[in-house]
């Protein structure tokens, strides 16, 4: 067996070494993908702006609007024509309580004036008794009736016997809508008489809505 030189020996050892120990070259990969990102949401539309109300008395209908004296105690309307009803409680030496009804219709001022001292049979020397006046803007006419009190005469009310000694007490309201209101206060003299202040300050409340 032919032996190897050393110096023959030692040079090849080395270089298979080397072969051995050298680091493989890492493979090409491709790049990691960049996570996706969502597109930016488009921007919500702005709510449409609430419209103004209009200017007070300009409302369309003319609604009132009023403040009821503690005195005057809130009743059922009898009919659909009743925007509001009222007793008021009797006086002293009275057999009956008055009533003050709230109601809207057509006429002129002195077509009402009329129809109301009508639903008496009997009145006194000054009846019907007028006095106009304003409530904030609104115009307002005071009637004043004494005498026998015959009934209202609407339509489809029961005939009421004549009640002497009754008073009526209305305020006529000019509204812009052009139909007026209606506030009448019917009773005994003495117990219309006795709520004549408590009636004014409800017409001094009167207000377009």
């Amino acid at each position: 067996m032919i032996k190897l030189r050393s110096a023959m020996v030692l040079p090849l050892v080395a270089a298979l070494t080397a072969a051995c120990s050298k680091t493989p070259e890492p493979t090409a990969t491709s790049a990691p993908e960049a996570p996706a990102t969502s597109k930016p949401a488009a921007p919500a539309e702005a709510a449409p702006a609430p419209k103004s109300a209009p200017a007070s008395g300009q409302q369309a209908g003319g609604a009132l609007a009023w403040d009821a004296p503690a005195s005057f105690e809130s009743a059922p309307n009898p009919n659909s024509m009743r925007k509001a009803t009222y007793k008021i409680k009797r006086a002293a030496g009275d057999a009956e309580d008055a009533e003050l009804s709230v109601s809207q219709a057509g006429g002129s001022v002195d077509a009402n004036i009329t129809r109301w001292a009508g639903q008496f049979s009997q009145k006194s020397d000054d009846s019907p008794k007028r006095t106009d006046l304003k409530a904030g803007d609104l115009k307002v006419t005071i009637v004043e009736v004494k005498g026998t009190f015959a009934g209202s005469g609407m339509p489809g009310m029961p005939a009421s016997d004549p009640k002497p000694n009754y008073a009526l007490l209305g305020a006529i309201v000019e509204t812009p809508s052009g139909d007026p209101w209606f506030f009448k206060m019917t009773g005994p003299e003495k117990t219309v008489t006795g709520a004549r202040a408590d009636f004014d300050k409800l017409v001094n409340s009167l207000r377009v809505k």
